[in-house]
């Protein structure tokens, strides 16, 4: 089912003259969490909405495996918490999982906790490379009082975030732009990933990306049917975002959500190729932008 994928995602990038793809959507998680997660995919629980079948259904060896043959460089393992106490669980199994691979980015999540800035505080300190969180599911507004002395320590290390903040695919009371806007009006400097565009709400984090020099976005999804269209045709960006999309040649990030993908890995090249912003804004997003965010595996290795 991969081989032949493996070789149509290498021909991507090497006609691009890249050494490969830095892919900062990507998920590990401890193995009795991540069946919890895949049960809410199977299920198409509240949050997922819709049928959504895993195609990178295999263990962590396989998959790894499977990036690998992709040619994928660097990629994080984003976990994110979901309620109060399990932040450190999540953090110590990915801090062990990064040890032992070495293309995996050192990944941490927190949640708003009242010892999220003492723990946050001392993952910095300690190295790590970025963090995760996931305002949908964790039921959170990513300025809740709890997360100023996280952000404080985030906005002076620089310390990247993914964060998932659209309603893309199935909107809360937590989602949408409103609570990232007040968050960057408070600390403009935070270093933001916008996990998959923002989507649905595109428009206002393209917005946000255009206002504050460390807001990026990445394309995980994005591009994909699940969060434009709940029947399965294809998703994209309004046109008039297009342009604005290449403007932003150095604020977009390559991203796929591996392994939960409902279609090709491939595929996803595919469409950012389709919207026609040009080979160098394709190296930029697939490579050189991350590496600027969290450093050159090629010169590393």
């Amino acid at each position: 089912m991969t081989d032949g994928e493996a070789a149509e995602v290498r021909a991507f990038w090497q006609r691009l003259g890249l050494p490969g793809l830095m892919d900062l959507h990507v998920h590990f998680l401890p193995p009795p969490i991540e069946r919890a997660v895949w049960r809410e995919f199977d299920n198409g629980g509240e949050l997922i909405g819709r049928d959504w079948p895993i195609r990178y259904r295999f263990d962590a060896d396989e998959r790894l495996r499977l990036l690998r043959d992709f040619g994928v460089r660097r990629f994080p393992t984003l976990p994110y918490a979901h309620k109060p106490g399990v932040a450190g669980f999540l953090n110590d199994w990915s801090r062990a999982f990064a040890a032992e691979v070495p293309e995996v980015l050192w990944t941490a999540t927190f949640y708003p906790e009242p010892e999220a800035p003492s723990y946050v505080a001392e993952l910095v300190r300690d190295g790590v490379a970025v963090f995760k969180v996931h305002s949908q599911v964790g039921r959170f507004h990513v300025d809740d009082p709890l997360l100023d002395g996280v952000w404080e320590v985030l906005e002076d290390s620089g310390t990247p975030v993914v964060a998932h903040v659209g309603s893309g695919p199935v909107g809360t009371p937590y989602t949408g732009p409103e609570a990232m806007t007040r968050l960057l009006a408070r600390f403009p400097r935070l270093q933001v990933v916008v996990a998959h565009l923002g989507a649905p709400e595109t428009a206002d984090f393209v917005t946000l990306a255009e206002r504050y020099d460390g807001v990026h976005l990445d394309t995980s999804m994005a591009l994909a049917p699940f969060f434009t269209d709940p029947h399965g045709g294809r998703g994209e960006p309004a046109r008039d975002l297009v342009p604005r999309l290449g403007a932003l040649r150095h604020k977009v990030v390559y991203g796929s959500d591996f392994p939960t993908l409902p279609f090709r890995y491939a595929e996803q090249l595919g469409w950012l190729a389709d919207l026609d912003l040009g080979d160098d804004w394709l190296r930029d997003v697939c490579w050189h932008n991350a590496v600027r965010l969290v450093g050159d595996p090629v010169a590393a290795s």
